[in-house]
């Protein structure tokens, strides 16, 4: 098979072939445990439960590893998980580029295939090792989501997040490595968040004020002497500068997993207080992905002059459709090479996403990220179930009026696909597809209602008494 598209489309056109088109054998106890866990997060927010994170944990973890234990077991498992992330880690384990000696099965950086390989030289069995990975980061989420509401609520969102039933699919089902990259992501919201009130604010200074205060300090200080004070560190911004540097290597991390994180980057970034400590974060944020890019040639055996070729594979986006939202009723529900429908789509994305940040921009830099994701999966023309998920720590640590139709919604339209259309042969799940995947519009109007409009500016919060009130554009902590 070789890398091209076609060839691409075949390969996702043979997901109900052979040994992979067999049915879920555990559907329904799957089932039994989401449905527990959606009871269990409404009851808690309904009776006002603050379960302790050691009982988040316990809850999660034994949801996430029956279910793993289930799909390890089961006659039927995804097609990437088997076709596209196990070659990837056996490629590591041959000394061969995952992306370029895998007929293109994997298409991100070499970081999750490096720990596939580890696992697969372990002896662990595939159908518990891949899922591994994803089900350990999603249960270290469990308090990162936590940590992320802050406040008095936090020990209430960690525990829905334990009981999220999306992220039980795609962790412990699907294998996908969505986690993977929320857990470094999510990590780097409360690094750069740091201590205080979870309560932040976006951007506090209009344009024009920026422009005048440049002016004055260029009138006042000339070209160099302002460039210099801009870039010199106070002695008091030490603590603020190093969480930006940690703060900026999670993130990294994150986009070393898959390249989608790069949406987070503007939230994490005005979580900082200050220019230096986000120019010190929004540099630190390149060294992992930059690191693992170069060192290719010591893990995989990748020489120096494929390298044209695996950044040309790792930015190429192939233009499949037909699987969720506007594009899905264009083609009928069916999965198509529209190159015209992608391309259009990215542009939208782009362009809603900048309308996105300047109606939110002086928002809390979380309900920011949340709109940002919200409306990706909006306007996008392509997305597999496991993209629903990038929102989800965000939407339950910092929830919005319609906050439950979305997780209610997204899980049971994600769960008929993963656990309903596997039960059949092979037409009747063609047809049950074409349904299923033009029915996920009825949930676009559901995520335009769930944005955080009523959060578009922070709350005015009277200064503490004891504290003096500081210039705009001063630290915050």
């Amino acid at each position: 098979m070789s890398g091209g598209p076609v060839s691409l489309l075949e390969w996702k056109l043979g997901v109900r072939s052979g040994r992979l088109g067999r049915a879920m054998d555990y559907a329904i106890q799957t089932g039994l445990i989401l449905v527990t866990g959606v009871v269990l997060a409404l009851v808690a927010q309904w009776r006002g439960w603050r379960p302790s994170l050691l009982t988040a944990l316990a809850v999660g973890i034994g949801f996430r590893v029956a279910i793993m234990l289930f799909s390890a077991d089961d006659t039927w498992q995804p097609v990437d998980f088997v076709e596209s992330f196990k070659p990837a880690g056996e490629a590591v384990l041959n000394r061969q580029d995952p992306v370029l000696d895998t007929d293109s099965r994997w298409h991100f950086l070499p970081t999750i295939p490096y720990v596939y390989a580890l696992l697969l030289w372990l002896g662990i069995p595939w159908e518990i090792g891949g899922r591994l990975v994803t089900v350990v980061a999603d249960i270290v989420l469990i308090p990162l989501v936590g940590k992320l509401a802050g406040g008095r609520t936090a020990s209430l969102r960690a525990f829905q997040y334990a009981c999220n039933p999306l992220a039980l699919l795609v962790a412990s089902v699907h294998g996908q490595v969505e986690p993977v990259a929320l857990v470094f992501g999510v990590a780097a919201f409360v690094v750069a968040r740091g201590p205080g009130d979870p309560e932040r604010r976006g951007i506090t200074m209009e344009p024009r004020e920026a422009f005048q205060h440049l002016r004055s300090g260029l009138t006042a200080y000339g070209a160099a002497g302002f460039l210099r004070r801009a870039v010199t560190p106070l002695p008091t911004e030490r603590p603020d500068l190093r969480r930006a540097l940690y703060a900026g290597l999670l993130m990294g991390l994150a986009l070393c997993a898959k390249s989608w994180p790069i949406w987070l980057i503007p939230g994490m970034l005005l979580l900082l207080p200050g220019l230096r400590s986000r120019a010190v974060a929004f540099v630190a944020t390149g060294i992992a992905p930059v690191f693992f890019l170069v060192t290719l040639p010591i893990f995989a055996g990748t020489s120096f002059s494929r390298f044209p070729e695996l950044i040309k594979e790792l930015r190429y986006i192939r233009p499949i459709v037909g699987d969720w939202g506007w594009a899905a009723t264009v083609v009928g529900g069916n999965w198509e090479l529209r190159p015209d429908l992608v391309g259009f789509g990215t542009y939208l994305i782009y362009g809603t996403i900048l309308l996105v940040t300047f109606f939110w921009r002086r928002a809390d830099p979380v309900d920011l990220t949340t709109a940002i994701l919200l409306a990706f999966m909006i306007v996008t023309p392509r997305l597999g179930a496991q993209y629903l998920m990038w929102f989800m720590p965000f939407l339950v640590a910092r929830p919005t009026r319609f906050a439950w139709p979305v997780i209610l919604g997204t899980s049971l339209w994600a769960a008929a696909g993963y656990m309903y259309l596997t039960q059949f042969d092979t037409d009747t799940w063609w047809e049950l597809h074409s349904i299923w995947a033009r029915a996920s519009i009825v949930l676009l109007p559901v995520l335009a209602f769930a944005l955080p409009w009523e959060r578009r500016k922070p709350k005015q919060t009277p200064p503490d008494p004891g504290t003096p009130l500081e210039p705009v554009g001063t630290k915050r902590d």
